[in-house]
């Protein structure tokens, strides 16, 4: 059971240069991993060919065995969270709480179990208070962890999260990385933390996934120290 990319190549159609290149990476469930690697090698491509957003013109995705190229996005969505950089380009609904209850819904879940998980997330990152305002009122900060209190109420079996702490002070910071250590052990969830920010991964992450330049070969780097967390 994986989270896997199998020997992936993706050009866009205007590109010099293939942007993977026979590029292949596990994610599994229960573990913490650092997606890492300089601008432009090809994260954001990466996350997007993980979620079904795009299709590379090589090699395959596959979600627990199957591969996503026979999925819905609905299906892909259901078990692989994402949470964007740019909280604008995500939030839509007219408050806080529909905001949190959009992807609950879609669960199908019923609204006893709705309305448990958006009072507990709303509370864990600090936000009932805002629970009847508009998402655009509120901070960059706040936006931030509202995407992630709505995606993690979903309780997805894969989580992606790019650059998580790009709008977090350092208290919420550690909330973060230790709520993330939470979930990875007692839902077993993969998570994959696409990140600039060393202090983070080293702490809290168990694996690094280092991207390599346009048109290279994928390097990992595994820390025995993470791997004890």
């Amino acid at each position: 059971m994986a989270l896997e990319a199998k020997n992936l190549y993706f050009k866009y159609p205007k590109g010099k240069k293939a942007v993977l290149s026979d590029f292949s990476a596990s994610f599994l469930p229960g573990e913490l991993a650092a997606l890492t690697g300089a601008n432009g090698c090809g994260k954001t491509t990466l996350t997007k060919i993980l979620l079904g957003i795009l299709q590379p013109q090589q090699g395959l995705v596959l979600l627990d065995g199957r591969n996503i190229a026979e999925l819905t996005l609905a299906e892909v969505g259901r078990s692989v969270g994402y949470v964007m950089q740019n909280p604008a380009q995500q939030l839509f609904c007219t408050s806080v709480e529909k905001e949190m209850d959009y992807g609950l819904l879609n669960l199908g879940l019923s609204e006893e179990e709705r309305e448990k998980r958006i009072n507990y997330y709303l509370e864990y990152f600090q936000l009932s208070r805002h629970r009847k305002s508009f998402p655009f009122h509120l901070s960059l900060g706040e936006q931030q962890r509202l995407l992630l209190a709505a995606v993690l109420a979903m309780k997805p079996r894969y989580l992606i999260l790019d650059e998580p702490t790009a709008y977090l002070d350092v208290y919420r910071r550690r909330l973060l990385g230790e709520h993330l250590q939470k979930i990875r052990t007692e839902l077993v969830c993969g998570i994959i933390v696409v990140s600039h920010d060393r202090d983070f991964v080293g702490e809290y992450c168990q694996r690094e996934v280092v991207m390599p330049g346009a048109g290279m070969v994928e390097n990992h780097v595994d820390s025995p120290q993470r791997r004890a967390l």
